[in-house]
């Protein structure tokens, strides 16, 4: 099952310390159906995250990638210490993974750990097959980028609650590391999906929507191809209640 976090702590929500904002143009739009966001939690220094970032990255050509499901790979600094400081790691990572223990959505904090539309999610153990189960109709979101500057809307069914929070993911393809120590070594381990730079907004209510304008993540390591992921949820609780992304054009 790959190794398991038992200690918990309380998170904060922050940003990846990050160096290059350049960034190119998107404009998408999630179907009013819930498009559910698929998180692998993942770490260099562990043995059993291979097969699991492999996996994740052949949703590159899934015929329901961006329209279905939202992938993104968190990559976790808590087993740093036990030998390869994962250059992809950061705190922010690894707390919100505890905090979907914290909200009871995951029964424990382990990698590879796969969350499927904010639910654990061991079926990739048995059967690599991704089915993903009738989706209910939650609004659209949409995300608009030009350059570093982003707009979003939501626009959610009446009972939603009000404070709502955007995330948005800044995503690196094609990443590689040759892996010199820990349980991996020896290993060059290739990665997409990687979040190289993670950005939380508070929406502001206009009207019957939820709107957001602000900057793209910054990403802490440039990649040959990049795509943002954005989706919405309420509060400090991580479960995703829209989701939406796509490529970013030059």
């Amino acid at each position: 099952m790959g190794r398991i976090l038992i200690n918990l702590v309380l998170p904060i929500l922050g940003l990846f310390v990050s160096t290059s904002v350049v960034a190119g143009k998107l404009n998408v739009q999630s179907p009013n159906q819930r498009v559910s966001l698929l998180e692998l939690y993942t770490s260099e220094g562990c043995s059993s995250c291979p097969p699991a970032d492999a996996w994740v990255s052949k949703l590159k050509t899934d015929p329901r990638l961006w329209t279905e499901v939202v992938p993104v790979a968190f990559h976790v600094d808590y087993w740093d210490y036990i030998g390869w400081p994962d250059r992809f790691a950061s705190k922010q990572a690894g707390q919100r993974h505890r905090r979907f223990a914290q909200y009871r959505h995951i029964r424990q904090v382990y990698t590879p750990g796969l969350i499927l539309a904010g639910k654990e999610w061991r079926g990739w153990f048995n059967n690599p097959n991704l089915r993903l189960s009738q989706a209910a109709n939650v609004g659209k979101l949409s995300l608009q980028v030009d350059g570093p500057k982003l707009v979003s809307n939501f626009a959610p069914p009446q009972d939603t609650p009000a404070n709502l929070v955007l995330h948005v993911a800044r995503l690196g393809f094609g990443l590689e590391t040759d892996v010199r120590d820990g349980e991996n070594a020896g290993r060059k381990l290739e990665h997409d999906f990687v979040v190289t730079g993670y950005n939380t907004y508070p929406m502001q209510i206009q009207g019957l929507n939820f709107k957001v304008q602000g900057q793209i993540p910054e990403s802490s390591h440039p990649a040959p191809r990049e795509a943002l992921a954005a989706w919405v949820s309420s509060g400090n609780d991580p479960f995703p209640l829209q989701a939406t992304g796509g490529w970013l054009k030059d």
